[in-house]
């Protein structure tokens, strides 16, 4: 579809692959026939409250790769990832992928919460994109001044980016492990305005919520040996389920040849007159 292939995948095994991944397993350019990811891309990897997640258990830390996903092609353009309610977490979720010509991945999330387990309060979702070896581990995005390169330096340090914004404060439960999550930098972005360089090309995404409480949108990058990896998450803040019974975002990956950030800026306003003209 334009520009772009995609395959997109549940967490069973694929083409050798171990079985725990889910998302774009495989996406690729017109001008360059290797795939963007090493393993797969927007990968639905922690639930997370700050507290089980926290304690040990693999299975419980990555729920969303052990607990079974179905996939459903809507077209040859489209297709949904849907997990039923987790054990642990107790959070139903549904993943919806669309190839929009020429460069454009939309995705819609959307997550159901049954029972109301999140020890400090905010249900935690968090996503994973293994990177091929890009040519600039920045991540860059925009705060009121102006455009801002963040490197992290080791691998959960300082590596959460909030918005400017932010009013919401997570809590963790002391003296359990380090996450990539639980790391903040002291630097914020505008909410809504994220960029960053993979490969020659730039993906952005633009973070809507979808469910009446607001969604806190973070992003995380990690610099590696191999490869490079991406992060993408939300965390909402819900004192009771039974009144906000769901929650969601809309987003739009953009995978193109390099352009200014001038162009940047202008992906940014063309999908918002998108969601204008497109009911929630």
């Amino acid at each position: 579809m334009g520009d772009l292939t995609a395959v997109i995948g549940d967490n069973e095994d694929y083409q050798g692959r171990r079985a725990g991944y889910n998302g774009i397993h495989r996406l690729t350019h017109r001008t360059n026939p290797n795939s963007l990811f090493t393993v797969t891309g927007l990968n639905l990897e922690h639930i997370f409250d700050g507290d089980q997640d926290l304690r040990g258990d693999a299975k419980i830390l990555f729920e969303p790769r052990n607990f079974p996903m179905t996939l459903t092609r809507i077209s040859d353009s489209e297709a949904e990832l849907h997990q039923e309610e987790t054990p642990t977490f107790h959070l139903e979720s549904w993943t919806r992928f669309k190839i929009v010509a020429p460069h454009y991945i939309d995705v819609t999330f959307r997550c159901k919460p049954y029972q109301h387990v999140f020890k400090h309060g905010y249900i935690g979702l968090f996503w994973a994109s293994y990177i091929d070896a890009p040519e600039n581990k920045s991540i860059y995005f925009r705060d009121a001044k102006g455009w801002v390169q963040l490197c992290t330096q080791a691998h959960a340090n300082q590596s959460t980016v909030v918005p400017v914004d932010n009013k919401v404060e997570l809590k963790f439960t002391p003296k359990t492990r380090e996450m990539l999550y639980n790391n903040f930098s002291p630097l914020r972005f505008q909410r809504s305005r994220l960029l960053r360089a993979v490969r020659d090309a730039p993906i952005y995404r633009h973070v809507r919520s979808v469910g009446r409480d607001p969604v806190r949108p973070f992003a995380e990058r990690r610099r590696a040996a191999v490869g490079d990896r991406g992060r993408l998450g939300l965390a909402v803040h819900h004192p009771d389920v039974r009144r906000a019974p769901e929650y969601g975002y809309r987003a739009r990956v953009v995978y193109r040849e390099r352009c200014s950030r001038a162009e940047v800026l202008n992906e940014l306003r063309t999908w918002k007159a998108s969601l204008k003209e497109t009911p929630r």
